[in-house]
């Protein structure tokens, strides 16, 4: 039985979810497999423990209680910032990406934000594929993470 609902950062499902988003954004960054040292370090350098109250939202989709999917969204003054968005690989394929999304969106519609944004990479091709087939349309750089060559945003207005 799959469930998507907002988890609090730090118990142990969020952490698991987190960790295998990391090792594999990681090991993709490095192109080796990441070492828990470096998954630790890029924990500390990108804290998600805002993700949950008045300051954001982190929904995980467990399948049987297995964490297999998560997303989050920061609030930040009438527009959220999309992070921490993964999909187990064997699980990829079969729409529970957008079902993130989708969650993550209502919760922020929820909490007034009126628009979405977030910032990835060409590398990451299907988390890009993903956002453009849910409605996001590349933007000019908001930030300057030298991690980042794409930047993304969605309107939330209905």
């Amino acid at each position: 039985m799959m469930t998507l609902q907002p988890v609090r950062p730090g118990t142990p499902t969020a952490e698991s979810v987190v960790r295998r988003y990391l090792a594999e954004v990681a090991s993709r960054w490095y192109g080796r497999p990441a070492t828990r040292s470096e998954i630790d370090q890029t924990i500390l350098d990108e804290p998600y423990d805002d993700l949950c109250g008045d300051t954001g939202v982190f929904v995980v989709a467990t399948d049987d209680g297995a964490p297999v999917a998560c997303a989050g969204a920061r609030f930040l003054d009438g527009t959220a910032e999309l992070t921490k968005v993964f999909t187990e690989p064997s699980r990829r394929g079969q729409g529970l990406g957008g079902r993130m999304l989708r969650a993550v969106e209502d919760h922020c519609r929820a909490a007034g934000m009126t628009a979405v944004r977030l910032d990835t990479r060409a590398e990451l091709s299907e988390a890009c594929a993903l956002y453009e087939r849910n409605g996001y349309v590349q933007v000019e750089p908001f930030n300057d993470d030298p991690y980042s060559d794409r930047w993304y945003a969605k309107s939330l207005r209905r």
